[in-house]
Formats: structure tokens, sequence, C-alpha cells
């Protein structure tokens, strides 16, 4: 075959697949930055303390994803690949006392969550009471005055409209088998695929997420170690040598 020069200019789209099984896990085209790249250090014999013969130990390689427009499901990697549908989160709600000495709360509301408090003094001094059906109930009545709001603190369990990934010491990463696709132009124009293969990817178990009102949108980056697979595979690079049809 004959060798052409070529040069890349274009990120890749990964394609990721649950190793156990080979299933499509997720097919992602939206990636800012995709890099691959691997190291093995040297082990050396010496005479005379000069280095004489040098022996490769086993590489270790790495696969990274950058982006900033990105699916939830993503972030999934970085725990068991799992998204839940319910979550307990935390809320702040201005409510309007329309009976005397009362509040109606949201549904899903954790009773012993719940803290009342004059408007403009969240976090302050609490009104007290007690929770009971979705109700809030001043355990002095003149405390909530009708035509009165009030802030309302409180966890509040959502059953739909959410998505929920947990990240905890009980979940770990799943091994992946990743494909990350581009493609290259010769010094004739001609374009053409190139494909990395990675046999057996572990995301590695970290997240560093920073959010602004100011500068470039939030930067998610999630880093694979490229493991030997059960029949001795970690990487291939795949040129072809005409353009796809």
């Amino acid at each position: 075959m004959t060798n052409i020069n070529k040069a890349n200019r274009t990120c890749c789209d990964v394609d990721i697949r649950v190793l156990k099984t080979l299933a499509p896990y997720l097919f992602f085209e939206d990636a800012n930055v995709t890099t691959f790249g691997f190291t093995a250090d040297e082990t050396y014999a010496t005479s005379k303390g000069a280095k004489k013969i040098a022996f490769s130990n086993p590489m270790d390689g790495t696969m990274t994803v950058e982006a900033q427009v990105k699916p939830f499901k993503l972030y999934a990697l970085l725990s068991d690949g799992t998204i839940d549908t319910t979550a307990v989160v935390a809320e702040k709600k201005t409510i309007a006392c329309t009976a005397a000495g009362e509040l109606a709360l949201p549904a899903g509301v954790k009773s012993a969550s719940v803290f009342v408090y004059g408007e403009g003094d969240f976090g302050g001094e609490s009104i007290k009471g007690t929770v009971e059906e979705s109700k809030f109930t001043a355990a002095t009545p003149a405390e909530l005055a009708v035509g009165q709001s009030y802030e309302v603190g409180y966890l509040a369990v959502k059953e739909s409209g959410v998505q929920k990934i947990s990240f905890n010491n009980k979940k770990n990463p799943q091994d992946y088998y990743i494909t990350m696709k581009t493609v290259e132009k010769d010094e004739s124009g001609v374009i053409t695929p190139y494909v990395i293969t990675a046999y057996k990817c572990k995301p590695k178990k970290a997240l560093d997420l920073s959010f602004s009102s100011s500068g470039d949108a939030a930067t998610v980056k999630i880093e694979f170690a490229c493991l030997e697979d059960k029949d001795g595979n970690v990487a291939d690079m795949v040129e072809y040598a005409e353009a796809e049809a």
C-alpha cells in the first residue's frame, strides 16, 4: 500500500459500548476535544552501570472526552451507567397563607424537612409548627396571617420529570468498548475515515465541574484508562485507504 501524507483537524465521534454485552451505551458526536495516547516505561539491563538492553513495561493507555454540549447520560459513565427517575431535592418556595395559621405545601414534601420563615427572613428565626398531609400548621396560629406570604424550605421527593445519577462508593464504572472515529485529509484533498478502537476502557472515577456566569461554557472531561482485554488487545488504529462510500 502506498504511503500517503494526511492531516487531521476534526474531533472524533465516540461510540461507547458496554464491554460485557457489546450493547451500545452512547453514541456521542458533540465532543470538542477527544484524545488517545499511551506510554510504556523502559526497564534496562546494565553493564558496568551503562544501559545496554531495554525492555518495555506493559503499556498504560488513556482516552479522554471533553464536551460543553452533552447529554446527562454522559455523567452516568462515572457511576454504574444507570439513571434513576426519582430524586430528593432541596427547594425554597414562597407560599401565600390562605387559611389563618396554616400553609398548603406542595406534593412530595418530606414532613421532617419543612422550615417556615417570614418573607425576606429565609434562614432566620423559623416559625414553629407541625406538618400533616401536605399542610403546615403553626404552633402559634397568629404567626401565619391570611394574605401574607412566607418563605418555606423543604426536601421534596420528585417521582416524575427528573433524572438522577448517584455517585457513591458502592457504584463503580463499568468497562466499555470504545471506538473513536474521525476523518483525515490528504495532500490531494481526499478525505478518508480514521478510527481508533480501545478494547477495554474503564472511566476514571473523577469529576470536576465549574459553573460561571462569564467566560466559556462549563466543560466536562471524562478520562478512560485503556486496559488489556481477555485476548491481550489494548487498542487499534485503522486508516482507510479510500473515502468511505
